[in-house]
């Protein structure tokens, strides 16, 4: 057989720039659509697939040569990214559950265990939602938008706590959240109000109680403290760790109503108290900086804290709060 009598398949090659624009002379002066297939030495199927693909929709717009270019690039951008969450279940899944207040953290865990078919894990979860549920970020703990960068924060003067043991003295089983009576300590306040919410947050457990004070001043914080946690046997009381607030400064008297130790962490970091810092976050998705704290009763508070008390945390194995204090207490 003559090799000169085998017909070899052409090589295919998409339309170029300078093509698209002879197809939008071409269209211009009525020409036919296999007319333009001979000029431009293609198939005329390939000329009525460009016209129907990338025409615009309205018929009394021209076909455009950019236009088209630009939709093609798209298009072909668009062919290789797959789909983060494809499965239509598992989206009404994880929305359901953002709102009822659980992280993608632990929508993660609760995925594996209610179908082991559907795959997806915490990042995953965040990515979808920062690029194609942005109506889902007001229902994330740290629902911003925008990240602030370390260091633009205003310097602020840090008052003087008498006599203070800072966070570095502090016992290594404390450190190590190994026993059970080991709390830190912070208050909400607002501009607005000028009353303000007592966090305490077991360090083990992450089991938190909050309490409406009947000002900003040091005694409401000593008395709202001491009425929590009196009534917890010795061991579970041992130590708080707070900031360097000015309503801390009865921090000795409340360690001898308590029998406790207080420790306090250096100015400006914040970090080395993140347990109550993440507790008050999610308490800020129930009410904003700008609440007054006034009209929020001690009921409304307590309901805020036995939803995180039985909210399941990545931390503590997915189990609650509730859980692992009850079980240390016994």
């Amino acid at each position: 057989m003559n090799k000169n009598t085998i017909k070899r398949a052409k090589k295919y090659s998409h339309l170029s720039l300078q093509e698209r624009e002879e197809i939008a002379i071409c269209l211009e002066n009525r020409m036919k659509r296999y007319e333009i297939a001979l000029l431009l030495g293609r198939s005329t199927s390939t000329i009525s697939r460009e016209i129907r693909r990338n025409s615009p929709v309205f018929s009394f717009v021209r076909y455009r040569a950019s236009t088209a270019q630009l939709r093609t690039e798209e298009r072909k951008k668009n062919s290789h990214k797959r789909q983060r969450i494809p499965n239509r279940k598992l989206k009404r899944f994880i929305c359901n559950n953002l709102k009822k207040g659980y992280s993608p953290e632990i929508i993660a865990f609760l995925v594996t265990e209610k179908n082991s078919r559907w795959k997806t894990n915490h990042e995953t979860i965040y990515q979808w939602i920062y690029k194609e549920r942005q109506d889902l970020i007001p229902f994330l703990v740290r629902g911003h938008k925008k990240r602030r960068k370390r260091g633009t924060a205003k310097q602020k003067r840090c008052p003087k706590v008498p006599n203070r043991i800072m966070i570095e003295k502090r016992p290594m089983d404390v450190n190590l959240r190994s026993r059970i009576g080991d709390w830190e300590a912070d208050t909400i306040i607002s501009r607005q109000s000028k009353v303000a919410v007592m966090v305490l947050v077991n360090r083990k457990a992450r089991f938190t109680i909050l309490r409406k004070l009947d000002g900003k001043d040091a005694y409401s914080m000593h008395k709202a403290i001491v009425q929590s946690l009196i009534s917890y046997p010795q061991r579970k009381r041992l130590s708080i760790t707070y900031d360097n607030g000015t309503e801390n400064t009865l921090h000795e008297l409340t360690n001898k109503k308590l029998g406790s130790d207080s420790y306090f962490c250096n100015p400006y970091h914040s970090w080395e108290r993140g347990t109550v810092e993440n507790i008050i976050g999610i308490v800020r998705w129930f009410y904003s900086k700008k609440t007054d704290w006034k009209h929020v009763t001690q009921w409304d508070l307590n309901k805020v804290s036995r939803f995180i008390n039985n909210r399941p945390m990545k931390c503590l194995g997915n189990k609650t709060p509730y859980q692992v204090f009850v079980a240390l207490a016994a």
